[in-house]
């Protein structure tokens, strides 16, 4: 299969501001203003030229990545082990002097409330906007840290994986080329917690994107996701991407487990 026709959830419009309330994890689902419309795209399957991949071009690529992690839904084990190996992963794919690893989501879609994780987000969107990225490096990094970092480029990524044992069979994750974005397709979205308020972009219906996913992931690949860069010479600076539901699945098709690990990058 060269490619899926799928229904992906973008603004239609900027005629409701958009703004998603996220509740604690384990106690409910986001709720989001805004005009929402599903929209029917051609995602083709990255896999054949997935070497071809760049995060300074499309913004997202697929790599083997092993892990020594047993239990992925073990947050200790995940902080004590994953954060390290993510660590270098994303050192050895981006030349990053240093790399800070600040969270991650697990995401299901069987029961992921009251089991206290997240459900896949099926809407287009990135994770960081022109002042929330500079903005978590201040959160995250003591203030004369921060300020001398910010002086040179830095970057966010999002390492994303299968955590079954099986390979993904639903709600697989889609990502637009970032050459195919252009500027107005990115609208502010206000991200309200019950501690604090946030920005991402959520995605505007572009009949140009161009849609890509790697299906039947394994445990042992990861996809690097740039959210965020600072460096303005043409390179990608932002992503759009989505969970979205696959018409190929099988019938009674295993619920999607995957964990998200969100990192900022800096070169010296």
């Amino acid at each position: 299969m060269t490619y899926v026709d799928a229904d992906v959830n973008y603004l239609a419009d900027l005629s409701i501001p958009p703004v998603t309330y996220n509740p604690p994890a384990g106690s409910g689902v986001p709720r989001r203003d805004g005009n929402y419309k599903f929209f029917r795209v051609r995602v083709h399957n990255a896999r054949p030229y997935a070497g071809d991949l760049s995060l300074d071009k499309q913004a997202f690529i697929l790599t083997q990545h092993d892990t020594r992690v047993r239990d992925f839904l073990d947050e200790a084990e995940v902080k004590a082990t994953y954060y390290r190996e993510v660590e270098e992963l994303v050192k050895r794919e981006t030349g990053a002097s240093k790399v800070v690893v600040f969270d991650h989501t697990v995401r299901t879609g069987e029961r992921a409330v009251e089991r206290g994780f997240r459900q896949p987000v099926i809407s287009v969107h990135n994770d960081y906007t022109e002042k929330s990225g500079p903005q978590r490096v201040r959160d995250l990094l003591p203030p004369a840290e921060a300020e001398q970092r910010l002086k040179k480029r830095f970057a966010e990524y999002n390492v994303w994986r299968n955590i079954a044992h099986e390979p993904i069979e639903s709600t697989p994750l889609g990502f637009v080329d970032a050459e195919s974005i252009a500027p107005r397709d990115l609208a502010v979205c206000n991200l309200v917690y019950s501690d604090r308020v946030g920005e991402i972009y959520q995605g505007v219906f572009n009949a140009d994107h161009q849609w890509h996913y790697f299906p039947a992931m394994t445990r042992g690949e990861a996809i690097l996701i740039k959210c965020y860069d600072s460096e303005k010479d043409g390179r990608a600076r932002f992503s759009l991407h989505s969970a979205f539901n696959d018409p190929t699945s099988p019938p009674n098709a295993r619920p999607r487990q995957s964990i998200e690990v969100r990192t900022l990058a800096f070169w010296d």
